[in-house]
């Protein structure tokens, strides 16, 4: 019998340890960029690390598989996959203005070629591979996530290939950058910045402006007649605090979400794996959602492909390869199936035929995918997993 104060208590952690989580991965993201400026790091690098790098995933996989919960991380892993396309791919497709026609780039159907192959590979791998020789593959998973994040960035370096876009939530954090770039100080002939001071008569300036005497009795007001227009830059040491705020972040909140989403799915009798594929993996794909969402409403196709595609790298490179690692291919509760990885296969063909030959046709696509990932969660209690 199911423990309601049990269930209630992680399912309320579960909810504020996934705001933690999105503030800590913020955080980090934002202030990493910021510190890799500062100390020379190549931009290309940056964008990589910061436009569609699953943390969130990649902290929850880790607390799975330290606390012996294997299957949540593989379910999770897999989940997200098919959360990135059928859930938050399609949301960017469909909210895509309509003034405006989708158009993927050359960039976007190289990164979405490379998605490809490596799903075809570690598709092949668990339906065909010998599992005492999955750690053998979990380490070729881990050396191509090498490969791939050198390789792409020498790409983007010698001009073949354009940088992922990053978020808008890093322009909101990073203006202190910009701003600093940018002056702020007085200039001659009434610019200020790179904004030019409208020109005024003398008889509007006498009204908009207080006198001398005012501004004496008023010290706070005359302060702020000289306090600069911009924002202060902030110190290297700053930015590493909150660097190591959003890392600390990150990592309390995963452990508190492996351990909420466990004590659930014993409490409710349902699978790690199908609490993984189903609802860990949408809310840990949130961000993803809003992102595709912003992309899409302003016209953005580069930043929806690099958030999705980026993703899925992420996921089925680095966090499947330290999943195989680390377990050899032993998990304690059973490994995602046959029809999930069919769906996870059959979601990233849809989304590479989009990319390169549907673009035309792409709300209609997106409207589709998202019934896709509907069924499919229907489907996946109903029938796949049979709760």
């Amino acid at each position: 019998m199911a423990n309601g104060d049990i269930i209630a208590f992680n399912v309320a952690s579960f909810i504020c340890a996934l705001f933690v989580l999105e503030f800590g991965a913020d955080k980090f993201i934002d202030h990493t960029a910021i510190v890799a400026r500062r100390t020379g790091i190549s931009q290309a690098l940056i964008g990589l690390l910061t436009a569609g790098a699953e943390w969130e995933e990649l902290v929850v996989v880790i607390a799975s598989v330290a606390r012996n919960r294997s299957s949540l991380a593989i379910g999770n892993i897999v989940g997200s996959t098919i959360s990135n396309i059928l859930g938050a791919f399609s949301l960017g497709l469909l909210f895509h203005s309509t003034s405006q026609r989708i158009v993927f780039d050359r960039s976007s159907k190289i990164y979405s070629l490379l998605l490809l192959i490596l799903t075809i590979f570690v598709t092949l791998l668990s339906f065909l591979g010998v599992r005492s020789s999955w750690k053998i593959f979990g380490g070729v998973l881990l050396a191509l996530f090498v490969i791939y994040v050198a390789s792409v960035a020498w790409a983007i370096s010698r001009g073949a290939i354009t940088a992922p876009e990053l978020s808008d939530s890093d322009d909101d954090d990073n203006s202190d950058e910009s701003d600093s770039d940018s002056g702020g100080g007085p200039h001659p002939n009434g610019v200020i910045g790179n904004e030019t001071r409208p020109p005024q008569d003398a008889e509007a300036t006498s009204v908009a402006l207080p006198t001398n005497t005012a501004l004496d009795a008023f010290p706070a007001r005359r302060e702020s007649q000289h306090r600069p227009l911009h924002r202060r830059r902030r110190s290297l040491k700053y930015h590493i605090a909150f660097l190591l705020l959003g890392f600390i972040s990150i990592c309390l909140s995963g452990y508190v979400l492996s351990h909420a989403s466990t004590t659930i799915s014993d409490e409710i009798g349902i699978s790690d794996v199908l609490f993984g594929v189903v609802i860990l993996s949408i809310a840990t794909t949130l961000p993803e959602k809003f992102i595709a969402v912003l992309s899409g409403v302003r016209g953005h196709a580069g930043i929806l492909v690099a958030n999705t595609v980026g993703s899925n790298i992420f996921l089925l490179a680095l966090c499947m390869g330290i999943v195989l690692v680390v377990t050899a291919g032993e998990f304690d509760a059973g490994s995602v199936n046959a029809a999930e990885l069919g769906v996870m296969m059959a979601s990233t063909v849809a989304l590479t035929g989009t990319i390169w030959f549907g673009a035309n046709w792409s709300r209609w696509i997106g409207g589709a995918m998202l019934m896709a990932y509907v069924t499919f969660l229907v489907l996946e209690f109903t029938l796949i997993r049979k709760v």
